[in-house]
């Protein structure tokens, strides 16, 4: 896992720009602590920050080959898990290695295959390949998107980078947010290849995109496509099963510390279990952790997300799997420390979090760290399987829009928007979120007989793998890596999430319940107390505590009337939020001072130019 940036200009001499180049590779020095590297030919620029996983002396990078024609390098962030059987390929088509990293087996596949590589690779990636040959670069994003890419077109090449920041620390590069990125930004849709900073753009998940002296082109090379299942529900469970053991076999390969993201689910309990199966047949243990809150699990209220507390059914898994675990317990105070929210945006470049939500994910991933290098994460299965409220929800499986808008705060009218009420007319939400739903929904192919509600549910089931997914996708990359720590994600391994996607709905919940096949397929892995459970999303702390502290800061932000953030948001609404009686600050006011400081620390932070009309 590591942070790449570069530059290709074809009208100067690149060689001169090192301290540029420099720059931009220092700003990815949290996503790789262990070393760096730089590569420049006269049109190419490429930096790399490592953090050492697999070969730990010897994937260094950038990765260079001399061919008679030109070198050829790479910079490469992430992990190819079948990288050894592309070894094998390739030395049987007489390529020879000096490393044992996956680093140089991606290198080689470039040199064997061009950018057709990317068909081949199984993993998170994104990479970036200066071809001295032709003087071209390929830029490669794996197919769900779990490893950030973007870049910035300029007028003689362009600037990459795995964040924006590497991008924004070239002077070529413009800080300007226009009306559309603050659209992006408040929207919640996550629109394919949008950076929200005006002219950097995302490489999009599955693409290629390849730059040369003739301009930019990309091309897709994977996308999420119907096809018919025929499997029946005994068949589909056992897949599903066969699936998810290799693909965590596959994950556990590193050369450093592992654990699991245990939150006493059923998919990081599943998950856990594998690999403490996998690992016992090795004589190790696997290493747990869970975030918890002071006082949570004494004091929990039911509400209609989260109707039990993450910690009991934690600790009946830890037990079950004789996990060495440990509990992450972090108080009202650390939540709402101003300089965590400061981390949560500088990981993020942009306000988009999710308020203790990211704090919270930030301060469980520092405390990782200090044990652990990689990690395994549950993420994604509730896209995957069909796990969360809105796939149950008729009101949201009827709805002509992105089904985790339709909430029950917006149902009764309890939203409250702290955004200035000029502003929220210019934006116009409504229509941006239409606009992007019809686009989402317009390539959806229908299988011929397919029901309309099961072709309905295959649309809610696309529109959470390829729009909602990469929002969570994102989070998680950016706060782990900003504290050098790897998350690997098995549920987005493609090929069960292609096989998962063209189940039927009937087959997902079968049992009227979610997630259907993955409770079937590891009910001999998980205790009965966590078959049994409900879905409960990431916790949020109860402290109201953690709502006094919010109201504070934002006291002190009302003391500056002239901050910019007053651009943006309604000065009176949020005096209001920050009067209020602790009693009555319920979610929906939280959210509203969550914004504002984050707006006003990205403010503070990146100086944006904010065009907005």
């Amino acid at each position: 896992m590591c942070g790449i940036t570069g530059w290709v200009s074809y009208e100067r001499d690149l060689r001169g720009e090192g301290a540029t180049l420099d720059a931009m590779t220092e700003t990815m020095a949290c996503r790789g602590p262990d070393d760096r590297g730089t590569f420049t030919d006269r049109p190419a620029a490429l930096g790399h920050r490592r953090l050492a996983i697999i070969d730990l002396p010897g994937g260094r990078q950038p990765m260079t080959v001399e061919t008679p024609n030109g070198t050829v390098a790479l910079v490469y962030s992430g992990e190819v898990y079948n990288f050894t059987g592309l070894r094998r390929e390739l030395k049987a088509r007489g390529h020879r290695f000096t490393t044992d990293s996956d680093t140089e087996v991606v290198l080689h596949a470039y040199l064997a295959w061009g950018d057709a590589l990317a068909e081949r690779l199984n993993g998170m990636y994104a990479l970036a390949v200066w071809d001295g040959r032709d003087d071209t670069l390929v830029m490669i994003r794996d197919r769900m998107g779990i490893k950030p890419l973007y870049y910035y077109p300029t007028p003689d090449g362009v600037l990459f980078g795995s964040e924006p920041k590497a991008i924004l620390a070239n002077p070529l590069a413009r800080h300007r947010v226009r009306l559309d990125g603050l659209r992006e930004l408040f929207a919640m849709v996550k629109t394919p290849g949008h950076a929200v900073w005006d002219g950097m753009h995302e490489v999009e998940p599955g693409t290629v995109v390849t730059v040369g002296r003739y301009g930019l082109r990309r091309r897709v090379y994977w996308r999420l496509e119907t096809r018919p299942h025929t499997d029946d529900r005994a068949a589909s469970v056992a897949a599903v099963r066969s699936l998810l053991e290799d693909v965590v076999r596959r994950q556990l390969v590193a050369d450093v510390p592992r654990c699991t993201l245990l939150s006493g689910g059923l998919d990081s309990s599943a998950m856990t279990a594998l690999a403490a199966r996998q690992l016992a047949e090795h004589g190790e243990k696997v290493r747990s952790f869970a975030v918890d809150f002071v006082g949570q699990t004494d004091h929990f209220v039911a509400d209609e997300l989260r109707r039990t507390p993450d910690t009991p059914f934690v600790h009946d898994v830890a037990h079950a799997c004789g996990t060495d675990h440990q509990d992450i317990v972090l108080d009202a105070d650390a939540l709402a420390d101003l300089d965590v929210r400061a981390a949560v945006i500088r990981a993020r470049d942009l306000p988009v979090g999710f308020g203790d939500l990211d704090s919270s994910l930030l301060l469980l991933f520092r405390a990782i760290r200090e044990h652990s290098t990689v990690a395994l994460s549950g993420e994604s299965a509730d896209e995957v399987f069909g796990g969360y409220l809105q796939f149950f929800d008729e009101e949201a499986r009827a709805a002509e829009t992105f089904p985790w808008l339709v909430s029950p705060a917006r149902r009764s009218g309890e939203e409250q928007d702290v955004l200035r009420p000029e502003l929220t007319e210019a934006l116009d939400l409504e229509a941006y979120v239409a606009d992007g739903y019809r686009t989402a929904v317009s390539g959806i192919v229908r299988l011929d007989g397919e029901s309309d509600f099961e072709y309905r549910m295959r649309r809610i089931c696309h529109l959470h793998l390829t729009r909602f997914v990469r929002i969570l996708l994102d989070r998680k990359d950016r706060a782990s890596m900003s504290v050098g720590l790897e998350v690997r994600v098995p549920f987005c391994d493609h090929r069960l999430v292609e096989y998962v996607y063209n189940t039927p709905w009937s087959l997902k919940s079968f049992d009227g319940r979610e997630k259907s096949l993955l409770r079937e397929a590891t009910r001999d892995l998980i205790p009965k107390s966590v078959y049994d459970r409900a879905k409960s999303p990431y916790p949020s702390t109860q402290d109201p505590r953690y709502a006094v502290a919010l109201q504070e800061h934002a006291k002190d932000l009302l003391s500056r009337p002239g901050h910019p953030v007053f651009r943006l948001v309604d000065r009176e609404r949020v005096r209001q939020a920050a009067r209020r009686d602790t009693p009555q600050i319920t979610q929906t006011s939280r959210r509203g001072l969550e914004r504002t400081l984050d707006l006003a620390l990205w403010l503070d932070l990146y100086s944006p130019e904010l065009s907005l009309t």
